[in-house]
């Protein structure tokens, strides 16, 4: 644990255990309920559904700075019982969080959350995430983490899949990470997309890289082929379902496939037949975020059918809806996508 006193006199963030809680009759007994409760149990059946169809592929996508938060255990056990085929992040999640994490640094609970002096933070180079903490000088070791695995590649440009994958090989090569995000998806073969990749640790892991080499024979991120490959998973998959967490580019990104799709085979394709959403954005400002599935479904991204906005903060939500669908255990008839070995070989 770091020196730092505001770190010494926190306690470490735990990540929650799904496997721990049997939460199927708590929500089975919410869907008797109204409200967010109602709404909740409807989104956990709509994963189930996802989980049963056999020809489903399941799209997670994460935005909002969850792993931070404790939530990244769920995704290692979503990726390692075939739970989810594929993960549209914000980079915050996965390089910040996740692949801090992996090279063996940790958040921590702010020891007193309503007395922050965050001019005191700074000063003392702590990081404030709401109720969390994150070492700057750890942080920085992420960055430089980062622009040596750059170093390390082939000057290309590379999809964030890509470079996320390298990313994997290098905590495997070295060790660690064994329940990280980032390790878990590269062993399970499940392709980590973000596509806002530069906004975030590797952005100034990058920097440093491309200065180093002047810009000239470097590695560079092409969030086109991010696209392409992205949308060749779905043009893979027969149906698609969609686990939103927050909204943001992932979620935008995740919907906009089925349009991409549709442009690549000049010929209809189908919506994303399943969607489940947890936010605690509304639509009133007209912003992604908040924009309801119905509305995605005017834009020929998702169907009606199957689809449950939850209004409430994914830390809460997202243990029920994951735990339920664990203990339910639909996903043990399901055969793994691999669609990074597919991508691979495209």
């Amino acid at each position: 644990m770091s020196e730092k006193k505001f770190l010494k006199e926190s306690r470490l963030v735990e990540h929650i255990d799904i496997k721990k809680h049997n939460v199927v009759p708590l929500v089975d007994d919410m869907g008797k309920m109204a409200f967010q409760a109602r709404n909740l149990n409807r989104a956990a059946s709509i994963y189930n559904m996802m989980l049963e169809e056999k020809d489903c592929s399941i799209y997670l996508t994460i935005a909002g700075s969850l792993f931070s938060a404790g939530l990244k255990g769920i995704v290692v056990d979503l990726l390692k019982n075939n739970m989810i085929d594929v993960i549209v992040s914000t980079g915050a999640n996965i390089v910040d969080q996740d692949f801090f994490e992996a090279l063996g640094f940790r958040h921590y609970q702010a020891s007193n959350p309503y007395a922050i002096n965050d001019n005191e933070l700074r000063d003392n180079s702590i990081d404030r995430i709401y109720d969390t903490y994150i070492d700057e000088d750890e942080l920085r070791i992420c960055d430089n983490t980062i622009g040596e695995i750059a170093d390390s590649l082939e000057p290309r440009p590379y999809s964030s899949r890509e470079f996320i994958s390298a990313m994997g090989k290098y905590l495997i090569d070295n060790d660690k990470g064994k329940d990280s995000v980032v390790r878990t998806a590269y062993e399970c073969n499940v392709p980590i997309f973000c596509p806002a990749f530069s906004d975030c640790s590797a952005g100034f892991g990058l920097v440093m890289h491309q200065q180093k080499k002047s810009g000239k024979n470097c590695v560079s991120i092409d969030s086109a082929k991010d696209f392409l490959e992205l949308t060749k998973t779905k043009l893979h998959s027969s149906e698609s379902g969609l686990f939103m967490l927050c909204g943001g580019v992932p979620k935008n990104f995740t919907q906009d496939i089925v349009v991409a799709a549709e442009l690549l085979t000049d010929d209809d394709v189908k919506m994303h037949k399943y969607a489940i959403q947890i936010t605690v954005a509304d639509e009133r400002d007209g912003a992604l975020s908040g924009s309801t599935l119905k509305e995605a479904s005017s834009w020929g991204k998702v169907e009606t059918t199957y689809e449950q906005m939850v209004y409430g903060e994914a830390t809460v939500f997202f243990p029920l809806i994951a735990g339920y669908a664990y203990h339910k255990g639909l996903w043990k008839n399901r055969q793994p996508k691999r669609y990074a070995d597919y991508l691979n070989k495209q």
